[in-house]
């Protein structure tokens, strides 16, 4: 028994900095130089921030139900969600993409005056993936064919200036009850 217990802690000393090491892999090489902004003639993708909470909030709030039906496992946004708690959210999302481990765009009108949609990548925790990589747009551009517009655009500009080598994108290239 002294041996089994002894042989246990010689294993989570010995594997506990390979686990650590592992939490800490960045997402990108250190010496890649993120993206930070992409223009075309339909919208400007450009990191999310703090300063985007009122259309932020508008574009979820006015696209609640449409966003359920794109997301179907997820319960964001909640039928509650405050402007405060978007606030938070979005400080999240830019502290995230200042961490270099995550990065989330907002989707904007090329004149800033309006929120279109947003763009997450993640790093993935699938073996099969390096990557996540979420998308929408609000309801009322979704109608008038703007999601097809971003996710071709997206898929073009990860292919083209990002270093992943196996992206998936949930809920587009792979069915939902396929990915979760």
């Amino acid at each position: 028994m002294k041996q089994l217990v002894i042989a246990h802690i010689l294993l989570v000393l010995f594997m506990h900095p390979i686990i650590v090491n592992a939490q800490n892999k960045p997402f990108l090489p250190d010496d890649y130089n993120v993206p930070d902004k992409l223009e075309n003639e339909y919208f400007t993708i450009r990191m999310l921030t703090v300063n985007d909470v009122v259309k932020d909030y508008d574009a979820v709030m006015s696209s609640y139900e449409h966003l359920h039906r794109m997301f179907p496992s997820s319960n964001w946004p909640s039928k509650d969600l405050t402007l405060e708690q978007d606030l938070i959210d979005l400080g999240w999302h830019q502290k995230e993409f200042q961490r270099r481990s995550s990065f989330a765009y907002t989707v904007v009108k090329s004149d800033e005056s309006k929120v279109l949609g947003c763009l997450y990548i993640y790093p993935s925790d699938k073996e099969d993936f390096d990557s996540e990589i979420y998308m929408w747009v609000r309801e009322s551009e979704f109608a008038l064919g703007l999601d097809s517009i971003l996710f071709n655009t997206v898929k073009e500009w990860i292919n083209k200036d990002w270093p992943f080598d196996k992206v998936a994108y949930p809920g587009r290239t792979i069915d939902w009850k396929d990915w979760d």
